[in-house]
């Protein structure tokens, strides 16, 4: 099952959402403020070892800056993250894409067509 991750007022969330839509895709959408990742979850993707942790963060946001965390995320360990980001869905970079389990994407620089779904 293919699930996006994503924050309904966000127009980057949108275009990707399009993207999935065009691309005649099933997907089951969360919204990453009223049903954030819970951290067991993160804490999978970020041992999972695809992406860096500092690239889970959404580092332009209110959250973020408000926090201080800039200088911070380097040094978190994954568990201490993913409790960091299981506290507030607007702390998160997103879209999320999510197939069986298993974080496929963050963000949406790239298309979701080049990823074979």
């Amino acid at each position: 099952m293919l699930t996006f991750i994503a924050y309904p007022k966000c127009s980057t969330c949108r275009r990707a959402k399009a993207e999935l839509q065009e691309l005649g895709l099933d997907f089951e959408e969360r919204d990453i403020v009223t049903q954030t990742p819970k951290a067991e979850e993160l804490l999978a993707w970020l041992k999972a070892g695809e992406f860096p942790i500092k690239a889970f963060f959404n580092t332009s946001g209110q959250s973020y800056r408000a926090l201080g965390l800039k200088d911070k995320v380097a040094d978190l360990q994954a568990e201490e993250a993913a409790r960091l980001l299981a506290s507030d869905g607007m702390l998160i970079k997103r879209p999320l894409l999510v197939k069986d389990g298993q974080l496929l994407q963050i963000g949406h620089r790239k298309s979701y067509d080049a990823l074979n779904l």
